[in-house]
């Protein structure tokens, strides 16, 4: 055998022990006649000792050539440490070799293997491999191992069954671009790589699965904005015979399970936003409520005086910034020129100091006294110490770019503790959002989405306010997952797929496995899907998918490791029948 204990596991009770120890070297510590090795394996780190004295002189020769990184084996014996470490869960003990069988030679790293590297993102990108022999890496993937089992564990525990489904798909629009892959057997025709298994599971359903999960596999070919991946992990459930309640109810309790077992917290609420409270009281459709700073409207108080600005704009609204009115000028002028950055597309800012005492000082004090900047106080619970920034224009716009605004100074004053979980449920999404450019409705989520039963009458009349029967779960200002209750009758789905532009025709190519399904008895059904790389950085105190990821890919989409995507031989191209246009 290569190793009789690992390098995490050797303390005192093993002293005078006879082990054999396996792993990379660590470093190496030559003092001309004592050589000190630390043995490294995913358990942990063993100190070894080589003795000019107690060691064979063979050995302690070829101690003397050990480099970073080379792979070893040792048999020795478990000795009593003199300087003990109290750092290390093996640091009382240290082993005295009497034998070294140098398994691997390794030629010097780019970067330290060490939880402090050297290295940047890009090359250790390059150089994944090593990169997991990181501690903080190594420990990401091993929490993801962990919350994988949990996941596993609960909903099969709720008899939910996890069953497979087809990578090899057809593609169907669903929103981003699909993967395709050339079928070389039937020629000139693709496969898709699934952007989520949306019908498949569905079709379970139909079959009579009734409780469906499965940690699996998607893949989507857009544009790499912000931290995502061009293939990500889904924790993808359906139930049947389920209202909204019953699948909120059992991932409330999925995502409770994962606090208390993984970080021992214990969450008594979720609460429940509607969408249009969301987008209006945060900006966003997915806020952080670990702070305050919610938004004041101030239209009705900042109009109608002589600020041209506000006069003009749709909407005026602002948010109280904590203790921030002792900000100096420096301060408050780098945030102005952060909201104007091209990212955020705000034309200026204005801001009104709460002062200690009661008055309030503005960059628009000649436009305003001080009983108009009060209300403003007022409209965003703003108190002494407090500054309030306020931006104007379009109300989408305006309110997005505030969003940012909120996200960033709350990063500024620390109130986003990682440590902190604050989960809730954002609910009665739009059913259909308008597309200018295509002059025509797109699906908010996907077209299988049910409106709100009370909204079907305005389907024909009022379509853009019908709402959706649709959810998300939120923690910590991120989208961790979504679902909806799906639409089940054929004539339903066949009038969604109207108002989305399809023609008969159309719908039919696309989709009519899943139409005919819905006629041999289809159950009520719905579902959610989390997603897991998102959901793992955020349990792990990160925002940061890829590292959580063993092999990620960078934000062009590539492989830097593998070299992919890369071009493919003529005889495939051949084969596939494809040819290459690049004009």
């Amino acid at each position: 055998m290569y190793r009789s204990h690992n390098n995490g596991e050797l303390n005192a009770t093993h002293i005078n022990n006879e082990v054999t120890l396996a792993g990379w070297v660590q470093k190496s510590r030559d003092k001309g006649f004592m050589i000190w090795v630390d043995l490294r394996d995913r358990y942990g780190i063993t100190q070894l000792i080589f003795d000019e004295q107690r060691t064979d002189k063979s050995v302690f020769e070829k101690a003397k050539s050990l480099g970073r990184e080379f792979v070893i084996q040792v048999k020795g014996t478990v000795i009593e440490r003199e300087s003990k470490n109290a750092n290390m869960t093996t640091g009382d003990v240290e082993i005295l070799v009497s034998e070294l069988n140098i398994l691997n030679t390794a030629l010097t790293p780019p970067f330290t293997i060490e939880d402090e590297t050297d290295g940047g993102e890009d090359i250790r990108m390059k150089y994944r491999y090593l990169d997991i022999r990181r501690n903080p890496v190594k420990n990401s993937l091993l929490f993801r191992h962990k919350v994988a089992m949990e996941v596993r564990k609960y909903l099969s525990d709720l008899d939910f069954c996890e069953v497979e489904t087809p990578y090899l798909i057809k593609s169907t629009p669903e929103g981003a671009r699909d993967f395709v892959v050339p079928s070389r057997m039937n020629q000139g025709q693709f496969y898709a790589l699934p952007q989520s298994p949306q019908t498949f599971k569905q079709l379970l359903m139909v079959g009579g699965m009734d409780k469906y999960f499965q940690i699996v596999k998607c893949f989507r070919d857009e544009d790499l904005r912000a931290d995502r991946q061009p293939e990500f992990t889904q924790i993808d459930c359906e139930m049947a015979f389920v209202e909204q309640e019953d699948i909120l109810n059992v991932f409330e309790g999925l995502t409770r399970h994962l606090l208390k077992e993984l970080k021992g917290i214990d969450v008594a609420e979720f609460p429940r936003m509607t969408y249009d409270y969301a987008m209006k009281t945060y900006g966003n459709d997915k806020p952080d409520i670990r702070f305050e700073m919610k938004f004041g409207e101030l239209n009705s108080v900042a109009q109608h005086k002589e600020f041209g600005v506000f006069n003009s704009a749709e909407l005026v609204v602002g948010i109280a910034a904590p203790s921030c009115a002792s900000y100096t000028r420096k301060e408050i002028d780098a945030l102005i020129d952060w909201v104007k950055r091209p990212q955020i597309g705000a034309s200026g800012m204005v801001y009104v100091k709460c002062e200690e005492d009661g008055t309030f000082k503005s960059s628009v004090d000649k436009f305003y006294d001080q009983d108009d900047l009060k209300k403003w106080a007022e409209a965003t619970n703003a108190k002494a110490g407090d500054m309030i920034f306020v931006l104007s224009g379009p109300a989408d716009k305006t309110r997005s770019q505030l969003s940012a605004l909120r996200m960033e100074i709350a990063t500024r004053l620390g109130l986003r503790n990682p440590e902190v979980f604050t989960p809730l449920w954002v609910v009665d999404f739009p059913l259909l959002e308008w597309d200018e450019d295509s002059g025509r409705y797109h699906a908010m989520h996907h077209p299988f989405t049910s409106p709100k039963p009370e909204d079907m009458k305005l389907i024909e009349t009022d379509p853009g306010k019908v709402r959706a029967n649709a959810y998300d779960m939120v923690l910590n200002g991120n989208e961790i997952g979504g679902g909806s209750i799906r639409i089940h009758d054929k004539d339903l789905q066949s009038r969604m797929f109207s108002l989305l532009g399809f023609s008969p025709e159309q719908a039919e190519d696309q989709f009519g496995f899943l139409m005919n399904a819905f006629q041999f008895g289809a159950p009520p059904h719905g579902g959610l899907a989390f997603g897991l790389d998102r959901l793992v950085a955020i349990l792990g105190g990160q925002e940061t998918i890829r590292d959580f990821i063993a092999f990620p890919k960078n934000n062009s989409g590539r492989d830097v490791m593998i070299d992919a995507p890369s071009a493919i031989d003529d005889n495939q191209m051949k084969e596939l029948y494809i040819k290459l246009d690049l004009q």
